[in-house]
């Protein structure tokens, strides 16, 4: 049996912890809500403020190069030739997809058109997943994978991985 003094104690610390994830949901609410309305304007600089663009696209990169590789994976060693001849076009093509009329489609799925109206700070907050102190995801639903991911970089939480399908990393079609 629990003492009470031990309960409370207990208690404390839960409640501790908790608005731990609650302040950090917030914190990074505010960015994730910058981020969705640099996209919806298609302000590449509040994007680039909110996308660490290094991380990202490495892990967009090796996306990529592993799909490359899935394709040709019946050919064997022909496939990681393959691989590393494609390595500039896969790079050109990571530097492309980091863009906000790129991320529209990202924001599209998660139910936010350029006629939506983006929600506040705490509806966002509510939507997102603290990982760690530093990392926050966002799904589509709290028990759906993660498909963005946000890190606290110096007090300014940026974008670091897309894990969504790919397909819906697409340039605007222009005509």
């Amino acid at each position: 049996m629990i003492k009470a003094p031990r309960y409370i104690a207990l208690l404390a610390a839960l409640a501790a912890l908790s608005a731990c994830a609650v302040a950090t949901r917030i914190d990074a609410a505010g960015d994730v809500h910058a981020f969705l309305i640099s996209i919806r304007d298609g302000d590449r600089t509040a994007f680039d403020a909110h996308v660490d663009r290094g991380a990202l696209k490495e892990q967009v990169r090796a996306r990529l190069m592993a799909e490359a590789a899935k394709r040709h994976d019946d050919k064997g060693d022909m496939a990681a030739i393959g691989v590393l001849l494609g390595k500039p076009l896969i790079d050109a093509m990571a530097d492309r997809l980091i863009e906000p009329d790129v991320f529209r489609a990202v924001a599209e799925y998660f139910g936010y058109s350029a006629q939506t109206p983006i929600p506040g700070q705490l509806v966002i907050a509510q939507s997102l997943r603290p990982l760690d102190d530093s990392h926050v995801c966002v799904a589509r639903r709290k028990d759906a994978p993660c498909i963005l991911i946000f890190r606290n970089e110096d007090g300014v939480w940026r974008l670091i991985s897309f894990e969504g399908d790919p397909k819906m990393l697409r340039t605007p079609k222009h005509f």
